[in-house]
């Protein structure tokens, strides 16, 4: 004799299967993220990671520059140490760089300074 409940019972269990394959089978979520630094006066620098994981490409950006400054070195630091300089140069208001998407690693700050000021933006991958 067939019971009647095992039918449904089969169609639910293969569907909860096939859901867990497709989540396990799915890329990781973005790691998108930024962060600025909090000072209301002087230079506003800011840090932003695309990517995911370990893999992100990162951008130095120095939102409220002076109106005749054009361009302006820019260092990324990882860890405390600076690992590269590159030269920002204006985009609209801000001034920006972007080092390409390489193994920036996870759980190591990543952060980036302009010359001439203090104030550094950083960010942790994840």
């Amino acid at each position: 004799m067939r019971r009647p409940w095992a039918t449904p019972r089969r169609s639910v269990l293969t569907l909860a299967l096939a859901g867990l394959t497709v989540s396990l089978a799915a890329a990781p979520a973005a790691a998108d993220s930024s962060a600025c630094t909090h000072h209301f006066s002087g230079p506003q620098i800011c840090i932003r990671l695309e990517g995911q994981g370990g893999q992100n490409s990162v951008t130095g950006i120095w939102t409220n520059p002076p109106a005749d400054l054009a361009s302006r070195d820019v260092s990324l630091h990882r860890g405390g140490r600076r690992v590269a300089t590159a030269t920002a140069t204006r985009s609209g208001k801000a001034l920006t760089h972007t080092w390409p998407t390489g193994d920036t690693g996870t759980g190591t700050e990543l952060c980036v300074k302009f010359k001439g000021s203090e104030r550094m933006a950083c960010q942790t991958p994840r």
